[in-house]
């Protein structure tokens, strides 16, 4: 075996989902607001929403995709603050999470997820999850779908507000549980963010080429496949989302 330690995305890579963030989205969540005395209509309360994020991500002064993830609860929390609401902090999770509740359209594992990672654990690796998400979504996620007991640890990106590419992103979960890059396998299902920020940290990489693959990325290149990449190599390609084939290939690297 030789990595000791694969490190997960979640959406793209173990879970299907489809979101669409409309106006019938914002409609609701201004309702939920207005019933708390913070009287805003759809188009306000998502330009409020938007100033907000911008506002914050400019005092942070990075270029996008290094920008720190700013956790959605606490924009919103500020919107209810606006509105002279009280109990703006507790509000400001609900409206969160009632926004993404909403925008769901569909939420699922890919095919063989669960299997696989209970074999892998059963073959020695530990698990990691590394995923670009926000904590007021994802921690309820992880436990509808039943993958937070699969993993030996969970890093989402709005927890220490920055994201990958992020090589501090990255490094947070390497020196917070003291793993050694060498050893670790990035698995993900973006070219940018997941493999381009992993190899940056020095570690190896598995590009899963899914349906929520951004789609200017190319496919999986077959001659980079797990099993037959060439010796030596430490970027491997996958095509497709089947959990049961790519788990057997994982053993082959």
């Amino acid at each position: 075996m030789t990595y000791t330690d694969l490190i997960f995305d979640l959406y793209g890579t173990l879970v299907d989902i489809h979101t669409e963030e409309d106006d019938t989205v914002w409609e609701k969540t201004a309702l939920y607001f207005d019933f708390y005395g913070a009287h805003y209509t759809r188009e306000e309360l998502r330009a409020a929403f938007q100033a907000n994020l911008r506002a914050r991500e400019a005092k942070a002064g990075q270029s996008y995709e290094c920008f720190p993830d700013i956790p959605f609860e606490e924009v919103m929390a500020d919107l209810f603050r606006c509105k002279g609401v009280e109990n703006a902090d507790i509000l400001g999770v609900n409206a969160a999470q009632l926004f993404r509740i909403c925008s769901i359209e569909y939420l699922r594992l890919y095919p063989g997820t669960l299997e696989a990672l209970t074999n892998l654990r059963k073959k020695g690796y530990r698990l990691w999850l590394l995923s670009n998400a926000q904590n007021i979504f994802t921690a309820y996620e992880l436990r509808h779908l039943g993958l937070g007991e699969q993993l030996d640890g969970i890093y989402i990106s709005s927890n220490f507000r920055c994201r990958k590419p992020d090589v501090r992103f990255f490094r947070a979960l390497l020196e917070g549980e003291g793993l050694d890059p060498a050893g670790c396998l990035m698995i993900g299902n973006d070219r940018h963010t997941d493999i381009a920020g992993a190899k940056n940290a020095g570690l190896a990489t598995l590009y899963m080429h899914t349906a929520l693959t951004p789609g200017d990325q190319t496919a999986a290149d077959p001659a980079l496949r797990p099993g037959t990449a060439p010796a030596g190599t430490r970027h491997f390609e996958f095509e497709g989302d089947d959990w049961a084939e790519l788990e057997l290939l994982i053993g082959l690297i």
